[in-house]
């Protein structure tokens, strides 16, 4: 299934020379894969409104849109949270 088919595609706010950000991307990356989960990677400096909000306290993961859907983490993979999240979303489309 297509990231856009998704009821809970992940958003991962970013910012370009962020380890952390890096990081993340690269951890969530193989558990968002293996759910057929998209990830939409946002670069907070190019929203004026994100980056006012969130400044420094990236990466920062929700699920869904920010401020439609929860916060997962910020700075570190929670990964039982996003698992979490995962085995909901999956509940949801079986």
């Amino acid at each position: 299934m297509s990231a856009a088919g998704l009821a809970m595609p992940l958003t991962l706010l970013t910012r370009a020379y962020c380890h952390l950000c890096d990081e993340m991307q690269d951890a969530l990356t193989p558990l968002a894969a293996a759910r057929g989960v998209g990830i939409a990677v946002v670069d907070v400096d190019a929203d004026p409104a994100l980056e006012a909000r969130y400044g420094d306290r990236v990466p920062v993961l929700f699920a869904g849109v920010p401020g439609e859907g929860p916060e997962l983490c910020h700075y570190r993979l929670d990964r039982a949270r996003v698992d979490a999240a995962l085995a909901a979303l999956a509940g949801d489309r079986d």
